[in-house]
This record gives C-alpha cells, sequence and structure tokens, in this order.
C-alpha cells in the first residue's frame, strides 16, 4: 500500500498489485473453510453469508470512504490511510486470533469408528445405502494409533509463528492439496456448478464496479469522486438484506425441506432461495442499464444496484455453503475449487465490461447481461433435479480424497 502510493510508472503498479494479491489471497479462503470447522450444519448458511456479507461490504465501504478522503487529500494519501488500516489489522489478527489447530482424524456424520456413515453423510439418502456402503466403511476406519488428544497450549505457545502439531499433514500431503483443487473440478460436478454460481454472481460485481464511475460521473449526472462514493450506500443495504435472505432464511427452509424428507437433510434443500436471486439479479442489472440509458433519476439507479446485490451476496453464500455441504471434509480444497472459477470468471468479466457496453451499448448491454443472469443463475433447478445423482457419482472419490485430508494416509 505504501509503495502504491510513490509509483511512477506502470511497471511499478503491475508489480505492487502482484504483491497485493500474494499477501490479500487468503481471504480468498481461509475464512470460507474456517466456517464449517466452527459452525453445525444447520448454521453455516448464516454464517457464511455473514462473512460473503463482510466481503462485499468491505468493497463497498471503501470507495465510499475513500472518494471523500482522496477529494481532501489526495489520491497518494488513501493508499496510506490503507497502510495504517492494514497494519492495524496485523496487531488484531495476530495477538487476537491465536493459533488453534487441530486436525480431526474423522469424517462429518460419522458416528464412532467402524459405524456408517448418518443419513446426513456425503450421500444424504437411505435409497441404495448398501451400494458402496463398504467402500464408505473402509475410507472412514480410525486407525488406533491415530491421535486424538494433544496438549493444551498457552497463549504464547499459540502465538509461535510455526510450530509442530501432532498429527500435522506430511509434506506429500501438503504438496498434493495444493494442485488436488484442479482436480475436484473435473471429477466433482457439484463443486464446479458452485463455482459457477459464486463466478457468476462475482461477475455481476464486476459489472457494477466497472460502471458506476463513467455512468455517474458523466452527463446528467456529473457526480464528483465523494459522490459516486455515496453510490455505494444502496449495495451495502442490498447486501445486508442478502445476507439475511441467504442465512437466516435458507437455513430455516433447508430444515423445514429437512421434515418433510423424513428428517433426511438434503444439500439441495438449501438452493431454493436461489429462485429469489434469479429473478432479481436480472431485475437489478435492467433496472441499472435501461434506467442510465434513459437518464433516470439517481435514486433509481441505487435501487436497482441494491437490488443487484442482493442477489449477489444470495448467490455467493449459497454457493459457498451448498459445496459445504456436499463434501464437508474435503472442504479445504473444494473450497479453493470454487474460489478458482469464482476468481477466473470475475477476472474476464472485469476486462471485457468495458468494451461491452461500449461496443453494444449500456442498455442492451445489461438486458442482455439480466437474461444471462436469470439464465445461469437458475440452473440451480438442474440441481434440484440431478444433484443427488452427480454427489453419488463422485462418492467413492470424496471417501478417498478425505481419507487423505484427514491425514489417514500418505
Amino acid at each position: 500500500m505504501v509503495w502504491t502510493a510513490y509509483s511512477r510508472s506502470a511497471g511499478e503498479w503491475y508489480a505492487h498489485r502482484i504483491i497485493l494479491g500474494f499477501v490479500a489471497s487468503p481471504i480468498e479462503s481461509l475464512p470460507e473453510v474456517s466456517v464449517p470447522d466452527v459452525f453445525f450444519a444447520h448454521e453455516r448458511g448464516l454464517y457464511m453469508a455473514i462473512y460473503v456479507f463482510t466481503l462485499f461490504t468491505s468493497n463497498f465501504l471503501a470507495p465510499l470512504i475513500a472518494g471523500w478522503f482522496a477529494l481532501a487529500y489526495g489520491w497518494r494519501w488513501t493508499m496510506h490511510f490503507g497502510a495504517m488500516i492494514c497494519a492495524l489489522a496485523f496487531v488484531i489478527l495476530f495477538f487476537g486470533m491465536e493459533e488453534t489447530i487441530f486436525f480431526r482424524h474423522s469424517f462429518e456424520g460419522v458416528v464412532a469408528e467402524n459405524q456408517a456413515p448418518s443419513e446426513n453423510s456425503c450421500t444424504g439418502s437411505q435409497e441404495g445405502k448398501n451400494e458402496g456402503k463398504d467402500t464408505m466403511l473402509e475410507a472412514i476406519q480410525v486407525p488406533s494409533n491415530a491421535p486424538s488428544t494433544q496438549a493444551k497450549r498457552s497463549y504464547l505457545q499459540k502465538l509461535i509463528p510455526f510450530v509442530r502439531v501432532t498429527g500435522r499433514p506430511s509434506n506429500k500431503q501438503m504438496f498434493r492439496a495444493m494442485y488436488l483443487p484442479l482436480v475436484i473440478l473435473v471429477k466433482f460436478p457439484s463443486v464446479a456448478w458452485a463455482g459457477f454460481i459464486y463466478g457468476i454472481n462475482l461477475s455481476w460485481y464486476m459489472v457494477l464496479n466497472g460502471t458506476i464511475s463513467p455512468i455517474m460521473s458523466a452527463k446528467p449526472y456529473n457526480w464528483s469522486t465523494g459522490y459516486i462514493g455515496c453510490v455505494y450506500v444502496g449495495p451495502i443495504i442490498g447486501a445486508a438484506l442478502g445476507a439475511l435472505w441467504a442465512g437466516q432464511v435458507a437455513d430455516k427452509l433447508a430444515l423445514r425441506s429437512a421434515r418433510r424428507n423424513g428428517g433426511i437433510r438434503e444439500p439441495e434443500h438449501r438452493l431454493i432461495p436461489l429462485a429469489l436471486s434469479a429473478v432479481l439479479s436480472a431485475v437489478g442489472l435492467i433496472t441499472w442499464g435501461v434506467g442510465a440509458a434513459n437518464d433516470v433519476h439517481w435514486v433509481g439507479l441505487i435501487i436497482g444496484l441494491g437490488i443487484l446485490v442482493f442477489s449477489v451476496v444470495t448467490g455467493g453464500s449459497i454457493a459457498l455453503a451448498y459445496n459445504v455441504d456436499c463434501f464437508k471434509d474435503i472442504s479445504g480444497e473444494s473450497t479453493t475449487s470454487v474460489i478458482i472459477v469464482r476468481n477466473t470468471m470475475g477476472f474476464a468479466v472485469s476486462y471485457g465490461i468495458t468494451p461491452w457496453y461500449t461496443n453494444m451499448g449500456v442498455q442492451n448491454c445489461f438486458i442482455t447481461a439480466g437474461m444471462l443472469a436469470l439464465a445461469s443463475t437458475s440452473t440451480f433447478l438442474l440441481m434440484l433435479w440431478k444433484g443427488k445423482a452427480l454427489r453419488r457419482f463422485s462418492a467413492p472419490t470424496y471417501w478417498k480424497y478425505g481419507k487423505m485430508a484427514s491425514g489417514l494416509h500418505e
């Protein structure tokens, strides 16, 4: 951040962007992986939604603050201010989130050693439970010498940057974890779909971010940098409502569906709230694009942005929670797979949005985007129909990779 403030060439700019991307990348995976480690299945939707809300809202608060800050002190001091925030965050994280890592040699849904998975496990159904049961039992058996406890460490011991923990993965397992997310995308269709849903919703965020400034700074609005930052108030409100819908409401709907399903909870039960998200993403994009093309009042544009962000947060939250629900015990690797797809799609759209609306026109561009959003998110209907079959297809591979992830063998 400090180097950014002293940039004098394009080469420098690319260099510190690469460094920032490298050091900021853990936020793209560690929080998502931590949520299923800390919360139960019926709580994951809520806390995953809170994470996604915080992630996107921080991106909306930044321009809101930076716009006025840049007007008052210049853009270079905005970078210094960001560096101060990073320094404060470092102190909070280092002293407030000490290392508590623990390697659990068990599987979600497994009651005890050598017992079958519960009905809320990977396959999630009673039908065909004998099929592949032996494979699952073989995969989940925990050796008698597997470590189950470890000595409690003091607060100061938890602050040590590097420590050898009982049951830690071997170097071979760590290396495998680097390439396994790419393999998972091929062998686990449900994970690839979750990445697609998260990616398409991030794409609409990129569309929003890439068009707010050109549209609001041009006629008839002619807004300054500070006022353009205020546009993000609408998305912040939309993000909060989206988090509530994808979290609290989706969790309750999933539990209600489980009761109707004889007490068996399926990951697909979480997807039902995407119906509203599919419609509102199209409404938000069309409202923003058609409104801007026809010079509607700025209030209408902000409402459109709020509606769009509601769907962005809903789609991202549900995609992450669905991925974990499907394959909890490889959630670290599978979440990385989701992020790979998400970031690839977001990267492509961030570079393509400007020529898209420039060549097609703002109105036609956003009508097309709205239809794409509706069609893309509506693929959840396909997952409601075939999601269980896809998970059954991946089940043998899941137990194999789960055993690797748990450290039960090399």
